[in-house]
Order: C-alpha cells, then structure tokens, then sequence
C-alpha cells in the first residue's frame, strides 16, 4: 500500500503552519496508520537476517513463541504480543521490549503491553551467566497484578522458543490477526 499525497504543507516551521497544512498532515498520518501492520510484516521479515547466536534466526523464535500461543489457545492480544515482542531487538537491543510494547500500545491490553514492556527482565532468570540478583531482578515486581502473567509468557511461550525442531506456524499464518489486531481504534483496549 502506497500513500497517494496530492499535497505537501507549505510551512518549514511548525509554528507557521495553517490549519490547511495540518490537516494535509493528518491524512498522511492516517494513512501512514494504515500501513503499519505492512510495514511490521516487512521488518519481521528482516529478522531472518539475524541469528542472534542462536540455533534459528530472530523470526523463527518470534514464529515460534507465537505458535505456541496459538495453539495454547491465547486470544488475539496475546498472539500478537508473542509475534512482536522482540520486533525491536536489532534496532534497540538495550531496550527491545520497551520499543515493541510501544508499538503494540495503542491496541492492546495494558496488561499485555505490560508483559511485553518487562519480558527481558523476566528472561533473565534464564540466564545463568548472571550472578543471582540479576537473575531473580523480576522479583521486584512480585507484588505488580500482570507479575504472574509475565512469568507465564517467558515459561511457557519465549524462553523455549529457540528450537529448530519444533514446528512452527509460518508468518502467512499469523497475518489475519496482525492485521485485525492493527484495525482497531487505538487507545480502546483499556
């Protein structure tokens, strides 16, 4: 999908725009919008270039960690979430949930957002490289109501998703629900 604009805003300073060039503004935005779920395909793509160091590149964990979900019978939001939640690791690798729970904010649940914001905590009680205190950092969240869910997405669907025999789902298959997920009215979820 293209942006088809007819007209560009005319100021070179925000502060001398008209009320004409912000709405020529807005409907490129809205439009941009609409190619969000086209231009998250195209980026997962992208994460097949990237190993990670492990036994199967970026997307096949993220395929992996969604597969799971889906057939744990996890609702739209949370297949979503387990497709996406490291879609930042290569452009952000210091705060890669962060960024995807950003993206995924205006149309999922806070409690999902809040998963996915707070996962890389909760995979490094995985990582026995870490000395204990580092390990166990998601404790300091043991009283937060989504802490439960939280240990559950990492057991459950990211922590044993990096396996070349497990099959998995292919990214045609999750499209519909990105794509329905991404139609939403934003900021509705709450």
């Amino acid at each position: 999908m293209e942006k088809q604009i007819n007209k560009i805003a005319k100021f070179t300073a925000m502060k001398d725009g008209s009320v004409e060039d912000y709405h020529i503004i807005r409907k490129n935005d809205e439009a941009t919008a609409r190619e969000l779920p086209d231009r998250l395909i195209d980026h997962l793509k992208e994460m097949a270039k990237d190993d990670g160091a492990y036994k199967i590149n970026r997307l096949e964990h993220v395929l992996q960690c969604a597969t799971r979900a889906a057939r744990d019978g996890a609702g739209d939001d949370w297949v979503v979430a387990a497709l996406l939640h490291d879609i930042g690791d290569v452009l952000a690798p210091y705060t890669h949930g962060q960024v995807a729970a950003e993206i995924l904010r205006p149309f999922l649940s806070e409690e999902v957002i809040w998963v996915v914001r707070y996962h890389g905590t909760f995979q490094m009680f995985y990582n026995k490289s870490l000395n204990s205190e580092l390990r166990n950092n998601r404790d300091r969240f043991k009283d937060h109501p989504y802490y439960h869910s939280a240990v559950d997405f990492c057991e459950k669907w990211d922590q044993c998703s990096f396996d070349p025999d497990y099959e998995w789902e292919e990214l045609d298959f999750f499209i519909p629900v990105l794509r329905r997920v991404f139609s939403r009215e934003p900021f509705q979820n709450y």
